[in-house]
């Protein structure tokens, strides 16, 4: 397990899940839930918020999950999540090519994370007095 990677994108999630809670047309402008001038309607903010915020509370538990099986499980759920947006937003988005970057960045945060899993630590010099 990369602990460092995980926790790096840990942190990624958490602010990226903070600021489209403050600003949900981050989320809505490039996922194409926007109206013809740009803007982002009430009830598509109302309902990109809670998403928003499941990806600030996961990001978080990675960052500070204690090393071990609390960070597995807590990166497991990001994949999770990662893999059902990708899933989800693929068939639902409004057009294709906004499905295929939509499913692209899902299932890049997922392979991040999947990496970190599974690549083998990093080994420490000892070091030299």
């Amino acid at each position: 397990m990369r602990v460092g990677l995980l926790r790096m994108v840990g942190t990624a999630m958490a602010l990226y899940g903070a600021a489209v809670t403050a600003w949900p047309a981050l989320l809505a402008r490039p996922s194409g839930l926007t109206d013809g001038q740009g803007r982002t309607a009430e009830a598509t903010r109302i309902s990109l918020r809670p998403v928003a915020w499941r990806d600030a509370a996961s990001g978080l538990a990675m960052v500070v999950a204690p090393q071990g099986a609390p960070l597995t499980t807590a990166t497991v759920l990001r994949i999770a999540a990662d893999l059902g947006d990708a899933a989800l937003l693929g068939v639902t988005l409004p057009d294709r090519a906004t499905r295929a970057k939509a499913v692209a960045v899902s299932v890049g945060w997922a392979s991040l994370s999947v990496a970190g899993l599974l690549a083998p630590p990093r080994r420490t010099q000892p070091r030299r007095r």
